[in-house]
């Protein structure tokens, strides 16, 4: 009997090519009850467009969040071989049993938004390779990441907040950015876990080697994620592609889930306007990041800790604005003079 057939990303790229649009007449629905509600328009700043960007993509008339859902992948990366980090590579692990026990931070912040939180291991045992010597991922692993992202995707919530958690991954996240968007190795390398000054030109350094020797993947975002991203990184591009999809909007955690997810943006552009960046990394290189894809961020709180602390807050944030949709009366309601004119 034939042997069954390695994966590779063949099916990726076909399903990009079919990407659904948002839901213009949810939006436009929103538009009209927005211009009622009783307030001045636009008072509410970003809410309101947090209101029509999760009815667009939700394809609901009034959006709700009821039931999010927050996805945190966890993985193990080779490069950490190179000395790029302050802790050893036994503390992806035993965050992991941390997140069991709900110790962490995560899980104080899921409790609080009363949020379904799930973490997903992914192969700690089996780190990626040090993509200083040749790619992390070959095509067939990278496949198999995306497809369990993709799986961790299910209906019943309304909204994902993914994060991610692995020693190593702002070095893979430093080394996508600048394969994806070019510069210097320092615009997008930081200190990570708390790296000294001869720790942080060692991670500079290794960020440059791994981009050089990874030379051939540069023309193709999703080789690039093969090449230097990681488990738990293809695991959130996965996540990311299958949430479109099921029209479902995202929440992006810091620097190195926006990382993964901007190897999508890479492609085209329009991949990501189903998702939100939750916050600002203190990672310097987040900022060029943001800029890069274009994206907002809605949090600036001086984080970096990732396992999808800032989007677990940023949910109060999307909660605030479907309460005041949905719950605020229209100035005919209320009895109150409309704008004159309007």
């Amino acid at each position: 009997m034939d042997s069954e057939k390695e994966p590779d990303l063949s099916e990726i790229r076909a399903l990009l090519q079919r990407m659904p649009p948002a839901d213009k007449a949810a939006a436009e629905a929103v538009a009209a009850r927005e211009a009622q509600l009783t307030k001045p328009a636009g008072s509410l700043g970003r809410l309101e467009e947090l209101a029509a960007w999760l009815a667009a993509w939700q394809g609901r008339p009034r959006p709700r969040l009821e039931h999010p859902r927050i996805a945190v992948f966890v993985g193990n990366h080779g490069v950490v071989a190179q000395g790029i980090s302050a802790y050893p590579q036994a503390v992806t692990g035993q965050m992991m049993q941390t997140f069991l026990d709900g110790k962490a931070a995560i899980n104080q912040l899921a409790a609080l938004q009363e949020a379904d939180l799930r973490v997903y291991e992914m192969a700690l045992e089996q780190p990626t390779a040090d993509f200083t010597q040749g790619p992390a991922l070959s095509e067939a692993d990278c496949a198999r990441a995306m497809a369990y992202g993709m799986m961790a995707v299910e209906g019943g919530f309304d909204v994902l907040a993914l994060g991610e958690m692995g020693i190593g991954n702002t070095t893979a996240a430093a080394a996508l950015s600048l394969a994806l968007f070019g510069g210097e190795a320092a615009d997008w390398v930081g200190r990570g876990t708390g790296l000294d000054e001869a720790g942080l030109a060692r991670k500079t350094a290794v960020v440059q080697r791994a981009v050089e020797t990874n030379q051939a993947a540069l023309p193709d975002p999703l080789a690039v994620l093969c090449a230097l991203g990681g488990h738990e990184l293809a695991a959130i591009t996965g996540a990311v592609i299958a949430s479109r999809l099921a029209h479902i909007p995202v929440v992006l955690d810091g620097y190195a889930c926006t990382a993964a997810a901007a190897v999508l943006h890479a492609i085209e552009p329009g991949l990501l306007d189903h998702c939100v960046v939750a916050h600002r990394s203190a990672e310097p290189g987040h900022g060029p990041l943001l800029e890069a894809i274009g994206k907002d961020p809605l949090l600036d709180l001086g984080m970096r800790l990732g396992e999808a602390s800032g989007a677990a807050l940023s949910l109060s944030l999307l909660k605030a604005a479907c309460a005041c949709h949905d719950g605020m009366a229209t100035f005919a309601e209320a009895g109150v003079s409309g704008p004159e004119g309007g």
